[in-house]
């Protein structure tokens, strides 16, 4: 589209986006788990936050930037890791990645990209993290942390919220798949590696013979490749493969946070996959709270989920947070106008975050805190 500049906001490119995507890839990028109430209780969660604003505070010169893990943001924010972005537009991650470079944003690439890390990597020298999923082929896992440290990523987030995939019914209706031509490009070399490490028949979904396909294609990937078994035993074990700070994204409980602070990880992602897997989850603002108070300032929290508004990245900090990740509303601008399209879309929330703060009474992060909100 040639006039996305006349889009003022995440869900003007949502809807932009629907008319230029095929069917089955909105779907994919938009759907949530069986009832999709989840995603609605996201965005719901965030407004029941009010915003007890200050007066006759001086905003003439507002500082969005904030600091996470050594890394400096211009506003507090990243772009969350998301599969498949080739279906949104042909150079997929390479063009996010280069609108990341741009606008200074750090992006979190995912296992599940369209685009080898390496490649994504090298398109530009922005700081990125990488996103990993643990295969029940642990060689497999390891060879893509080895990958993510020789490509120069800064950090390694672990997503523990999806032993199994959530059941996505758009998916199944549509019998979901990438289109011919389109690979899971940092997979593609283990092609031919049976889920247990062993060889099994070439020429098969994700190498792996299998039992017959049921649902959506990924879903089938995740019942065969996708390690269940993962438990925190297996921080450990990831810590002594890489000198990487580790993030585990999909955390809910301040049980779970402590548990990660106390193994060494290096931060927490309060996440409940964008309402992706399971429907009956606790919304993101809601569990942001008691995440906060167990770490207790020892590590870094952030958060994901719904996440529409500058207001939105405000209450997330008034709720100690240290930033947030912006997911779908990228994908909404690659598919809407590619590079131009994504960076539109950070300058958007960044924009937002800055009017939010100056109407808050805020002129920097430090005095975003909890006396700011109330909760109904």
């Amino acid at each position: 589209m040639d006039d996305h500049g006349k889009l003022l906001t995440p869900e003007d490119f949502r809807k932009a986006a629907k008319r230029v995507l095929e069917r089955s890839a909105y779907d994919y990028f938009a759907s949530g788990a069986d009832g999709q109430k989840l995603r609605k209780r996201n965005r719901k969660a965030w407004d029941a936050i009010e915003i007890r604003h200050r007066v006759l505070v001086d905003v003439s010169d507002v500082d969005t930037s904030t600091e996470v893990l050594g890394f400096k943001l211009p506003f507090p924010a990243m772009i969350a890791p998301m599969a498949y972005q080739r279906l949104a537009r042909d150079a997929g991650e390479l063009a996010t990645v280069r609108a990341a470079f741009a606008t200074h944003v750090p992006m979190i690439v995912s296992t599940m990209a369209t685009v080898t890390l390496e490649a994504i990597a090298e398109a530009t020298p922005a700081p990125k993290w990488f996103q990993l999923y643990c295969h029940r082929d642990r060689g497999i896992t390891e060879d893509l942390i080895r990958r993510a440290e020789a490509a120069g990523y800064l950090a390694l987030v672990v997503t523990v919220d999806a032993p199994v995939l959530g059941r996505r019914l758009a998916d199944e209706r549509n019998n979901f798949d990438l289109p011919e031509g389109m690979t899971r490009a940092n997979l593609v070399r283990y092609v031919g590696a049976a889920p247990g490490g062993g060889p099994d028949e070439p020429g098969t979904v994700g190498g792996h013979a299998g039992p017959p396909l049921q649902g959506s294609e990924l879903a089938d990937l995740f019942r065969t490749r996708q390690d269940a078994s993962l438990t925190w035993k297996d921080i450990d074990w990831f810590r002594s493969l890489t000198k990487l700070p580790i993030v585990l994204k999909g955390i809910v409980r301040g049980d779970d946070a402590k548990r990660a602070a106390d193994a060494g990880c290096a931060g927490v992602i309060v996440s409940n996959h964008g309402g992706r897997q399971l429907d009956a989850s606790i919304p993101s603002a809601r569990a942001l709270p008691e995440v906060v108070a167990a770490v207790d300032g020892h590590i870094p929290v952030l958060v994901d989920g719904g996440i529409e508004w500058g207001a939105d990245i405000l209450r997330s900090l008034a709720l100690g947070a240290k930033a947030v990740l912006i997911g779908r509303p990228v994908l909404w601008g690659l598919a809407v106008a590619g590079e131009a399209g994504v960076r539109n879309v950070l300058e958007i929330y960044k924009e937002d975050f800055q009017r939010a703060m100056q109407l808050a009474g805020c002129a920097s992060i430090a005095d975003i805190d909890s006396d700011l909100l109330t909760i109904s």
